[in-house]
C-alpha cells in the first residue's frame, strides 16, 4: 500500500490549478482521479473538496467554467508564474 499525502486546502487549490493548466479542461471527478493517481489524499469527501476549491479559483479567475461539470485553466496564480518562470520544463508543458 502506498502512502499518500494529504493536502491542505491551499495546496489542493494550487494542485488543481496546476494541473487544468497543465493538462487543459477536465470534470470534478477527473480531478479527483488525476490527484490520487499522483499520490495525493483529499481531505473529507473529496468531490466537495474539490468543488469548493474550483469555487473559490473561479472566483479568482484561476479557473474557468466551460460548461456544466467541465472546468479549464483561467489565469496563472501569481506566485506561481513567479516561481516558474526560469523552469522551461513547466512551460513546455502548458497547453499551445
Amino acid at each position: 500500500m502506498r502512502q499518500q499525502l494529504r493536502l491542505t486546502t491551499i495546496e489542493l487549490r494550487y494542485a488543481i490549478t496546476l494541473y487544468l493548466f497543465q493538462h487543459g479542461p477536465t470534470t470534478v471527478a477527473g480531478l479527483i482521479d488525476a490527484l490520487d493517481y499522483q499520490g495525493f489524499e483529499i481531505p473529507g469527501r473529496a468531490s466537495k473538496s474539490v468543488s469548493d476549491a474550483l469555487r473559490t479559483d473561479l472566483t479568482h479567475g484561476r479557473v474557468r467554467r466551460l460548461r456544466r461539470g467541465l472546468y479549464g485553466p483561467g489565469e496563472m496564480p501569481r506566485a506561481a508564474a513567479l516561481n516558474a518562470r526560469d523552469n522551461d520544463a513547466f512551460w513546455d508543458a502548458l497547453p499551445a
